[in-house]
C-alpha cells in the first residue's frame, strides 16, 4: 500500500477521492474519511490564506503516512491538503483511511489529522472579513496535547 499524498491549489471530491481507492476492491471493510472546513471564526475571517515549502511538506507528510501504515494494517491512505486563499465554508484538507476493519481506519486517519493539525510544515494567515491581515496561526494547546497521545 502506497499512500496518496497531495498539496494542490484547486479542490478535491470526496466520492471521486473513495472511488480512486476503493475501485476493484472487495476485501476493504471500512473507509473512514475526514474533510476539514475554513470556519468563519463568527463572522471575522474572510478567508485563510495557506502557504507550503514544496516538496518538503509532501515529504514530510508521506513519512507520517508511512508510520500509519506500520501501525496500522491499512489497505489504503491518503492525505489531501490545500493551499492558497480558502474561504470560509470551502474545504481545506481530506483524510481517507481504508482498512479490512474499520478501528484500524479510524485510528489511522485521526493519528494523520492530529499530525496535520500540529506537525505538517504549512502556515496559516488570517485574512480578517473588516479587510486587515491577521496574524499567522499557531497550533492550539488542545491539538498539541491529542497528538501527545500517539507518542
Amino acid at each position: 500500500m502506497t499512500p496518496v499524498i497531495r498539496i494542490q491549489h484547486e479542490d478535491f471530491d470526496l466520492s471521486d477521492e473513495i472511488a480512486a481507492m476503493s475501485t476493484g476492491r472487495a476485501d476493504m471493510g471500512a473507509i473512514v474519511s475526514f474533510i476539514g472546513l475554513c470556519r468563519d471564526e463568527n463572522g471575522t475571517l474572510a478567508g485563510l490564506e495557506l502557504e507550503h515549502y514544496p516538496g518538503m511538506a509532501e515529504a514530510e507528510i508521506g513519512r507520517v503516512a508511512t508510520e500509519a501504515a506500520a501501525r496500522w494494517p491499512l489497505m489504503g491512505l491518503a492525505a489531501i491538503h490545500r493551499y492558497g486563499l480558502i474561504r470560509p465554508g470551502e474545504q481545506i484538507v481530506l483524510v481517507l483511511a481504508a482498512s479490512a476493519h474499520r478501528r484500524a481506519a479510524f485510528e489511522a486517519a485521526d493519528f494523520m489529522m492530529d499530525y496535520l493539525k500540529t506537525r505538517a510544515p504549512f502556515w496559516k494567515r488570517e485574512h480578517r472579513a473588516d479587510g486587515t491581515l491577521g496574524g499567522w496561526v499557531e497550533a492550539k494547546g488542545e491539538d498539541d496535547d491529542a497528538a501527545r497521545r500517539w507518542e
